[in-house]
């Protein structure tokens, strides 16, 4: 798959809002991937309503982030990885490649794990059996891209997208949780390494690096080339996307981890998303455990394709190479089938990718910010100095979090 401005989608007046609406809902997969379901069920269950305030924070910042990244490819017809590769040397540009491809691999590690223990919990199916399907499934939706275009892929991932709503907002409607409890876990705190830890994996999991590459080729690609003439009307309907998806999967993340909270803190096992779907069942029965089961599946298949296709997008824009969905799905999809064959915990490995995530944010959301409060290249639609602000704030917040974590994992 290539994704050369070549391969744009021809410019055409659109009938009505609708029609621009979409790419957000793309992207927005990245935000509920089976790392949010392991993260946000471990803390909810270990710490109760503790860190719902990472998840408000981390949602604000993603409506920002993914707004900026769609406003990039609108205004310049770019995507990112392209703008970077014109502005980095050869070194710095592979060096650069390397740290997006490692974020891509830590992605697909939690998209095909999650997957496979979705169809493990469902039929019984062996979890490397399941992590091979799971990436041969997300070859055909990538294909479907190929031969139908961005827009039928579009109403795909948006199909899979309202399954994962229904299968992790139900358990919540059935045990609701408690005002007062779920009102006190929206003032920041910790309470020790292991919640920043959580916390960490909990932002990598929410502010997904490869979503910000990932936006600006599918705006593009989805709007084509714009005309400065309907340049407003295209990012006012790409903010209304942006925040509708990202209300839908901070709706999906915060359920999932009020949950945990109010139904399965305390219970033994519940570390897991085995233990978790088993004490849901227990808790909850059967029928709220299998839509919970369902909506993990679809979140292993919808986000391993997302995945796939932002590290498609990074490689051609940086490196301006082109490799075959094949070649990468075999080489990205090797360390989970690696964890998976031997034994490695599934939902361990979840949390740590998510780690390796939110260590990625930086180096996606510091040029991003920079290049959109660029005046040359952004124009009259430059970044206004309270978006600049909130912008800075949130990048640092991201490495200051990144700086306590190191320091509290290795003081001990």
């Amino acid at each position: 798959m290539t994704t050369d401005a070549r391969t744009a989608a021809p410019t055409r007046p659109e009938r009505g809002l609708f029609r621009l609406l979409g790419p957000a809902f793309v992207a927005a997969i990245a935000y509920v991937d089976p790392g949010n379901v392991a993260a946000n069920l471990t803390a909810g269950a270990g710490y109760g309503y503790l860190l719902l305030w990472v998840l408000v924070v981390a949602n604000a910042m993603a409506v920002l982030v993914q707004y900026l990244s769609a406003k990039l490819a609108v205004v310049t017809g770019r995507t990112l990885p392209e703008l970077l590769r014109d502005r980095l040397g050869r070194r710095a540009r592979l060096a650069y490649w390397a740290q997006a491809e490692l974020v891509a691999v830590a992605t697909d590690l939690a998209e095909v794990i999650g997957g496979a223990v979705a169809l493990h919990l469902l039929f019984g199916t062996p979890l490397l059996v399941g992590g091979i399907i799971t990436g041969a499934v997300s070859l055909g939706l990538l294909a479907l891209h190929n031969r139908n275009g961005v827009r039928r892929f579009e109403a795909v991932v948006v199909g899979f997208l309202l399954i994962i709503v229904v299968g992790f907002v139900t358990g919540v409607v059935v045990a609701p949780p408690d005002p007062a409890e779920a009102a006190a876990g929206l003032v920041p705190r910790f309470e020790g390494a292991e919640t920043v830890l959580l916390a960490a994996s909990m932002l990598g999991a929410t502010v997904m690096p490869h979503a910000v590459y990932l936006h600006s080729a599918v705006a593009r690609d989805h709007h084509g080339t714009v005309e400065p003439a309907r340049r407003r009307r295209v990012l006012g309907a790409t903010r209304v996307d942006v925040v509708a998806a990202l209300i839908v999967a901070g709706l999906v993340n915060i359920s999932m981890l009020l949950l945990a909270a109010s139904a399965l803190r305390g219970v033994p096992g519940t570390d897991t998303l085995e233990g978790a779907h088993a004490a849901v069942a227990t808790h909850l029965g059967a029928g709220v455990a299998l839509i919970f089961a369902i909506g993990l599946l679809a979140s292993g298949l919808a986000s391993t394709s997302v995945g796939a296709y932002a590290g498609a997008v990074i490689m051609q824009g940086l490196l301006r190479v082109d490799v075959p969905l094949l070649v990468r799905r075999a080489v990205t999809l090797v360390p989970a089938l690696v964890c998976l064959g031997i034994g490695v915990d599934p939902t361990r490995a979840l949390v740590v990718s998510q780690v390796v995530l939110s260590f990625g944010i930086p180096f996606a959301l510091i040029p991003l910010v920079a290049l959109t409060s660029s005046k040359d290249l952004m124009g009259e639609h430059v970044n206004r100095p309270g978006t600049r602000v909130f912008a800075t704030v949130a990048v640092g917040l991201v490495v200051a979090l990144n700086l306590a974590l190191l320091y509290l994992t290795f003081s001990g």
